[in-house]
């Protein structure tokens, strides 16, 4: 198989699996290559994302790693072997790669739950919000680049329209609701967008009250997607220089924790719905 040159997260994240296992395993990078037959730079090819690996291979080495979760290898494997090309890839060489990655991050995901408490979360803006949400970072953007983001912010929002919806939990700090991008009428929009979706089955949408006592993470926006086991859990954080992603355990457990305060602090749906109509009516 053919080594890429800028793997993608979840193409990196099956390496990293990869690594984890050997490692627990106490197994060197060239008694690995000989399980395959293959030479010992493959193996750390592999392992970074840069070379593919096929399911079998992955189920031959967890198999030699003493891997004991077979839930865990099946969905590592259903991983490898899902190589069809995504939505995302018609914005590949116009958007930043990180922006690609976290729509397949949110495709493939079990469910998300993201942590708001500056604007409305993505996957529920209307254009008019995010047109405006984009138009405020440094450095400006170009209008043509504001443009491209807001056409992938909206083809984002296809995991919901698909025949599964993806299961969506949005914990959105009162002070979200209350900043005007965009000015008052398009917040006005996006407030009532916001209660509308949040009508629908699968999606969860939970507003944390300004008399909460106190909140985790101010000032800080999380996406947290379930893997189809826990271990393959994914964090992504929002950053000036571009979305970041972590999956190394404390850092899950940590934001695991962040979430279940957020559900702690925040109020029902239907009084969340309420506090949202109540804030759209005063703009």
């Amino acid at each position: 198989m053919a080594t890429r040159s800028m793997p993608t997260e979840r193409q990196k994240r099956i390496g990293a699996e990869l690594r984890k296992m050997r490692l627990a395993a106490g197994v060197t990078t060239e008694h690995a290559a000989g399980l395959l037959g293959i030479d010992r730079p493959r193996i750390a090819n592999m392992e970074s994302g840069v070379r593919p690996i096929s399911s079998d291979r992955i189920r031959t080495l967890a198999a030699n790693y003493a891997c004991t979760d077979d839930h865990y290898v099946d969905a590592l494997a259903a991983m490898a072997s899902g190589r069809e090309r995504g939505w995302w890839e018609k914005h590949r060489g116009t958007l930043s790669a990180g922006l690609l990655d976290i729509a397949e991050l949110e495709w493939h995901a079990q469910r998300v739950r993201t942590v708001q408490v500056m604007h409305a979360p993505g996957l529920l803006q209307t254009e008019d919000y995010a047109r405006a949400v984009f138009s405020a970072v440094l450095p400006a953007l170009t209008r043509l680049e504001v443009e491209l983001r807001v056409a992938h912010r909206m083809d984002r929002q296809q995991v919901f329209a698909r025949s599964e919806p993806l299961p969506y939990v949005a914990y959105v700090h009162e002070s979200a609701l209350l900043m005007r991008f965009g000015g008052a009428e398009v917040t006005r929009r996006q407030l009532q967008h916001l209660c509308a979706e949040s009508e629908r089955s699968t999606i969860d949408v939970r507003v944390v009250p300004l008399d909460a006592d106190g909140f985790p993470g101010a000032g800080h926006a999380l996406l947290y997607a379930d893997g189809a086991t826990p271990r393959l859990d994914t964090v992504q954080l929002d950053s000036a220089h571009g979305p970041e992603f972590t999956h190394a355990e404390a850092q899950l457990a940590k934001y695991r924790a962040h979430l279940e305060w957020a559900e702690r602090a925040a109020l029902r749906s239907a009084a969340s719905r309420d506090l949202i109509h109540k804030t759209a009516r005063t703009l």
